[in-house]
């Protein structure tokens, strides 16, 4: 950031990545309807393409939700996060192919709205064999649709970032819906348990990646609160064991989970800070950024913040919480209270550690800033 940042949208590595998504979004419906001819020569194109579209847009989603967990799990996955806004996109757009195709293939011909058509065309809701499953995928069209209109810049400045988190949550409402759309519509005429398996494995993995996940995150929790010490000031304050000294690399950050909420510890020429380990741009993740003349940089979309206070440079207003910090015994120690938004707190010396009288002084807000 600084006075001649511009907010990254697409740069050489984005744009590689969204023509290696095209390239196997069109390979994937190329093979499916020529598969699908091998396989069902009667078939028509377009209801080749109605299966592709939806097929495709299925896969990408269950891609879309792992993404979070596997990044949660391993950093070797964090390159995909930084791209699953575009994946997302992607996604909707097939799931508005799929679904424009079928409007018009089984409503548009007759005397009736088509979308009057697609509600009313069975009644059938208290059958599960007959169940009007195309309900379904068009509510959870409307959701993808909502979530890929506003997932521009614009729309998390305006609606702010919880309100926005919030509503692009409902891509689980969304996932749930087309799994029913799924299971009460086409695996009802599938004879093949292809489809059916997939669809399991997809729905069980997924459940199995989030519960590692969350446990993960729990795990860590609980261990850095076992292992904390009673702080000599403030008396209520409960140090929680971070790491040790050397496991913080110099221009990176240690991420820790406390109390929900990850702590990323920065040493920048041998002194440590602590602040959120999210971005207040778009929840990025900060504590994976890395510190460049003096500033951490957010991997998504390069904003800046001051590690000692968590503020972002002039002209820009963006801030996070800060953490307090000391070494004890060759360990880093964090307070998981929030300083508030603002606070300076004096970088704490890493080197040396020998002296533990001396590195047991905590690191101290300076000043408020407004």
């Amino acid at each position: 950031m600084g006075h001649s940042y511009r907010a990254v949208q697409w740069n050489p590595q984005k744009r590689r990545y969204d023509l290696l998504l095209a390239a196997g979004v069109a390979l994937y419906l190329a093979l499916f309807v020529g598969l699908g001819f091998l396989v069902h020569p009667e078939a028509t194109a377009e209801t080749l393409l109605i299966r592709g579209c939806g097929t495709c847009a299925l896969l990408l989603l269950h891609v879309v939700l792992a993404i979070g967990p596997l990044a949660r799990l391993d950093s070797r996955w964090l390159p995909l996060l930084y791209n699953r806004r575009h994946l997302g996109v992607t996604t909707c757009g097939l799931a508005v192919l799929h679904g424009g195709f079928a409007l018009i293939q089984f409503h548009a011909f007759g005397d009736v709205n088509p979308f009057v058509s697609l509600l009313t065309a069975n009644p059938r809701w208290d059958s599960i064999a007959q169940f009007p499953f195309q309900p379904l995928g068009a509510a959870a069209l409307v959701i993808l649709v909502l979530m890929a209109s506003t997932s521009h810049d614009f729309w998390l400045a305006n609606l702010t970032a919880p309100v926005w988190k919030a509503l692009h949550m409902l891509v689980y409402i969304a996932y749930t819906l087309i799994v029913l759309h799924v299971a009460l519509g086409a695996l009802q005429a599938e004879t093949s348990p292809l489809l059916a398996g997939a669809l399991g494995c997809g729905v069980l993995t997924l459940g199995a990646l989030h519960t590692l996940a969350a446990r993960r995150d729990v795990q860590d929790e609980r261990a850095a609160a076992t292992r904390g010490v009673a702080g000599a000031a403030p008396p209520d304050t409960t140090w929680l064991d971070a790491c040790a000294v050397n496991d913080v690399p110099e221009g990176r950050a240690r991420v820790i989970v406390a109390g929900g909420e990850r702590i990323a510890i920065f040493r920048d020429r041998g002194r440590l800070s602590a602040l959120s380990g999210v971005c207040q741009h778009q929840n990025g993740p900060l504590g994976e950024g890395r510190i460049v003349d003096g500033l951490v940089v957010c991997p998504w979309h390069g904003y800046q913040y001051k590690p000692s206070c968590g503020c972002s440079p002039a002209p820009f207003h963006e801030r996070v919480p800060t953490f307090r910090l000391r070494i004890h015994s060759g360990r880093v120690q964090v307070d998981p209270k929030p300083l508030p938004l603002g606070t300076e707190t004096e970088p704490l010396a890493s080197e040396p550690v020998a002296d533990e009288e001396q590195s047991d002084v905590p690191s101290t807000p300076n000043e408020q800033r407004p």
